[in-house]
């Protein structure tokens, strides 16, 4: 779908009118693309006084060939400065070693001239330790602050950037490398101000290039929009895809399953008999589960019927609940395998007229949440992705004031695209990633909604 006031306030007329009056001025997001090598396509510097930047430090030429630190000779780099150094695309602070308020400080004198040096679509990642896992009262709410800190910043540094804060658990250090890959790469575009934890894990990613070779993944709801995007995204990352949707989309199911080098499915997930019929479908069993099927009824409480309260309950909550437990009690869901749920930020802040839409995708991130521990047993990881504002035929069909509020009410005054929930969905299911569990990550741009 077209955001005309995006390619407007790009174009040389646009970016003076917007400029003179004042407007919203969105930079048009840098994404990943084929052919790409590395994941930061520029300079990166590191900071900061914990001992996570020596963890980190270790995937730096991996990341980019441009690298500096905040001080001369750290880590064998050049010192950066803003008078001499070149624009900076990506920033690493590391913040696990600020344990008392006097040394926040440290924040601003690091950032401050870094912000100023920023180029187009920076990427900034803060690494800290969790609260709850020190027992030092202070050090706990140090750390804590920080997410004031990442969220305010998220919303400072425009320029088509994003800011997060990961919480790096004990034993979790060799998982950096796949965060980093992840959030200070074009992958992450429409992700920002999210706060996430690593815990260690012994899977580890062999091929970069290739991250889920070897790996068959099923993703439901595949046929069209977003679901089509995470197929083809899991494609590409290597594995094998197995497209499930309505069998009204047959034809474009199969089209898009053939395009791929997968194979359809084409089935009602709310079936009496939809547990059975996905166990036989799936005699090999799957690595990676994603849970993208939903539906939207919308009718203000007051005028909801019986149906559209039943059929998005259905369709959203029930039945990746039974399809997943049926696949493990029927030993389908391989160990050490990944589940991606879609949830909603409308699961998070609520919506005026989808309390049943709503209600669904809260149960979603439920669903993540009281799962994990269970489905931990067999290493088995399950997250949450709650999309905001993505242009999709779903969302084309808004009334255009509704839409355009929907597109600028975040803090990069755009909507995003089918492929930033994608990309989000295959980092997921990476093998490293078994280091997040029962965790929601959200891919809004920062909402304003719920924030």
């Amino acid at each position: 779908m077209n955001d005309r006031y995006l390619a407007f306030a790009n174009s040389n007329a646009g970016r003076r009118l917007v400029g003179a009056l004042g407007l919203p001025a969105p930079v048009r997001l840098e994404r990943w693309m084929a052919g790409r090598t590395r994941p930061v396509d520029g300079a990166l510097l590191i900071g900061g006084s914990g001992s996570l930047a020596e963890a980190a430090s270790a995937a730096l030429n991996r990341l980019t060939d441009q690298n500096f630190a905040d001080v001369e000779g750290r880590f064998g780099l050049p010192r950066w400065t803003a008078e001499h150094g070149p624009k900076l695309k990506a920033l690493i602070f590391d913040a696990s070693g600020l344990t008392r308020f006097e040394q926040l400080i440290e924040l601003r004198d690091f950032f401050q001239p870094a912000i100023k040096g920023l180029g187009k679509c920076p990427k900034v990642v803060v690494l800290a330790r969790a609260p709850e896992a020190t027992k030092d009262l202070v050090a706990a709410s140090v750390q804590r602050s920080l997410e004031g800190f990442t969220r305010s910043l998220g919303k400072e540094i425009r320029r088509g950037g994003n800011v997060q804060l990961i919480y790096v658990g004990k034993g979790a250090e060799e998982q950096l490398e796949g965060t980093l890959r992840f959030f200070l790469s074009p992958k992450s575009a429409y992700v920002s101000a999210q706060v996430l934890r690593l815990t260690a894990c012994a899977e580890k990613v062999q091929d970069w290039t290739r991250p889920l070779a070897g790996k068959r993944a099923l993703v439901t709801g595949a046929s069209r929009g977003i679901g089509a995007a995470i197929a083809e995204t899991l494609a590409r990352d290597g594995a094998e895809v197995i497209l499930l949707d309505v069998p009204q989309a047959k034809d474009a199911l199969d089209g898009l399953a053939a395009r791929l080098g997968g194979r359809g499915v084409a089935m009602d997930i709310t079936a009496d008999d939809a547990a059975g019929q996905l166990v036989d479908a799936l005699p090999e069993g799957v690595d990676i589960l994603v849970h993208n099927a939903g539906i939207t009824r919308d009718k203000t409480l007051a005028k909801m019927s019986d149906d559209f309260w039943n059929s998005v309950i259905n369709v959203n909550l029930r039945a990746p609940q039974v399809l997943t437990q049926a696949l493990l009690d029927a030993g389908k869901l391989h160990d050490n395998g990944r589940v991606v749920l879609i949830a909603s930020i409308s699961g998070i802040a609520g919506n005026l007229g989808q309390t049943n839409y709503a209600v669904s995708k809260a149960g979603v991130i439920g669903l993540a949440q009281n799962w994990a521990p269970v489905l931990g047993k067999r290493g088995i990881s399950i997250n949450a992705v709650a999309p905001g504002f993505i242009e999709t035929q779903m969302t084309a069909a808004i009334p255009l004031t509704i839409r355009e509020a929907g597109r600028r009410m975040n803090s990069m005054n755009q909507g995003g695209l089918p492929q930033d929930v994608a990309e989000a969905v295959a980092w997921f299911a990476q093998p490293g990633s078994g280091a997040l569990t029962g965790q929601v990550m959200r891919v809004c741009g920062q909402s304003l909604l719920g924030a």
